[in-house]
Order: structure tokens, then sequence, then C-alpha cells
């Protein structure tokens, strides 16, 4: 596993980022620094918490924890969808 790999969202993912509150700075910041685990289909994943202290939704949140979801092929990481949670 090699996170020093280029990044590369695909569009699913740039668009679920985007719509659920997160850049793509976060994203990869994620994979660079958060453990990676197995997640399904073959697929890893990591996930890190951002200080937020804002509203979303209109409700004020401390955290929003970005998760990645991503396949490791050759020569990059192709970033397959990102989740976003808030608390």
């Amino acid at each position: 596993m090699d996170a020093k790999k280029p990044i590369r969202l695909s569009q699913h993912a740039k668009e679920q980022a985007h719509y659920r509150g997160c850049n793509e700075e976060e994203v990869m910041e994620t994979i660079r620094t958060s453990h990676w685990e197995k997640a399904e289909l073959e697929r890893l994943q990591c996930k890190k918490d951002f200080p937020f202290n804002k509203i979303w939704n209109a409700q004020e949140y401390k955290t929003k924890q970005v998760k990645s979801v991503f396949m490791e092929e050759r020569d990059e990481i192709v970033v397959v969808t990102v989740y976003v949670y808030y608390f």
C-alpha cells in the first residue's frame, strides 16, 4: 500500500464529495495520512476527522469526518466514492 501514488477522484467521487460537503484536498489528506482498511468489493477505505465548527443542513457541528473508498492500482489511487459524516 503506497499513499505516495498520485490520487485521482472518479467523476462520481467528485460529485459526492461536493454534494456531501468536502473538497478534494480533504479526500487526499485523508488517504495520505490515515490508516487504510479493507472495504467491500476488494476496495480500501480510510477516514479522518476534521475540525468543522460550522452549520451544515441547518444544524451546527463541531467535527466533519471524511471517509474515502478507493482502489489502489498499479500507478495511481482511484477514489470511487466519498462519505462525509457530521457530529
